[in-house]
């Protein structure tokens, strides 16, 4: 479930389309189709409702998240969209508004902290240390 938590919180910030998270989610419900959740949200077919559930259910303590998961998918499609992003500024507020959205309970772990101060050098025009606290977080599961 952690994996369609990152799909959800990276289709929520524009960072992934309605069409990868469906994708993430067949792939899961296939692998797993005895899992009630993935067959409700196979069903739902209004996309913010789905995102709802799954944050609900990542909020409350319905889902028992492994950081580790969550992290390793996160990273891993992150990755992709930093090495795509040429605005610094643009991926910046990006991760800020995505570590925003993350569950209380990871906002201050690492990597995830990284997420809410990364593009701070960037008042001062520093973006070699923003690129490195970036690529630092990224890296975090390799």
């Amino acid at each position: 479930m952690e994996e369609l938590l990152a799909y959800a919180i990276l289709l929520y910030a524009n960072i992934v389309t309605e069409a990868e998270y469906q994708e993430r989610l067949d792939a899961l419900f296939l692998a797993y189709p005895e899992n009630r959740m993935l067959l409700d949200l196979e069903c739902e077919t209004d996309i913010r409702r789905a995102i709802i559930y799954i944050r609900t259910r990542a909020d409350y303590g319905y889902i028992s998240l492994h950081p580790e998961t969550f992290g390793r998918t996160l990273m891993e499609v992150l990755k992709g969209y930093y090495a795509k992003c040429p605005d610094i500024r643009k991926f910046g507020s990006k991760m800020y508004a995505l570590w925003e959205s993350l569950p209380g309970c990871l906002q201050d772990q690492d990597p995830f902290w990284t997420f809410s101060y990364a593009d701070t050098p960037l008042c001062w025009n520093d973006e070699a240390q923003t690129r490195s606290f970036y690529e630092i977080a990224l890296a975090h599961y390799d």
